[in-house]
């Protein structure tokens, strides 16, 4: 994704809408914000339940299996 596609984003599309960062938007990125989770850095564990609450529905919307059931479980 381009910095000018992800410019037009909706807050709402990226795990971490403050910081604009982790975009969900097809089931590859969802695997890259799980994967990149823990390296999102200035955000509250009340931030990190809310972006895993956003990862996990579009995990389910884009068909993506999650084995975690909570961000703590990420190595």
């Amino acid at each position: 994704m381009s910095t000018a596609e992800e410019n037009r984003l909706r807050d709402s599309e990226f795990a971490f809408p403050k910081e604009r960062k982790e975009p969900l938007t097809d089931a590859r990125h969802v695997r890259n914000a799980v994967a990149r989770f823990n390296q999102v850095e200035g955000v509250s564990n009340s931030e990190r339940d809310e972006a895993w609450r956003r990862i996990q529905t579009a995990a389910r919307k884009f068909d993506v299996d999650l084995s975690e059931k909570d961000w703590r479980e990420l190595s």
